[in-house]
């Protein structure tokens, strides 16, 4: 399949990403992802092997985009789920090294 990473043109197929990947030890995933095999590798990475292109280059979605056409399943990155706030009662017991349980 042809496609166009950081306005270069790369004819890709599922069995050579696969080859590209086999062997490289998958990065901490902290954004976007894509499951080669059984594991997780982020998309940066990916890009980066499959490409030889240095990962300022393109951008995690182009990867994506590309990945996903060629069957592998993506996965974007998580959203924040903000702290569950302190009630006044929870903070002063903090402040005072106490807890409310027990």
């Amino acid at each position: 399949m042809r496609c166009v990473i950081a306005r270069f043109p790369f004819e890709l197929t599922k069995n050579g990403v696969l080859e590209s990947m086999k062997g490289v030890k998958p990065e901490l995933v902290t954004a976007e992802s894509v499951i080669i095999g059984r594991r997780h590798y982020p998309a940066k990475q990916v890009g980066e092997v499959v490409t030889r292109q240095d990962r300022r280059d393109f951008s995690a979605g182009e990867v994506l985009r590309a990945m996903a056409r060629l069957g592998f399943t993506c996965r974007t990155a998580p959203e924040a789920v903000p702290a569950p706030a302190e009630t006044p009662l929870e903070r002063a017991s903090a402040m005072l090294g106490t807890s409310l349980t027990g």
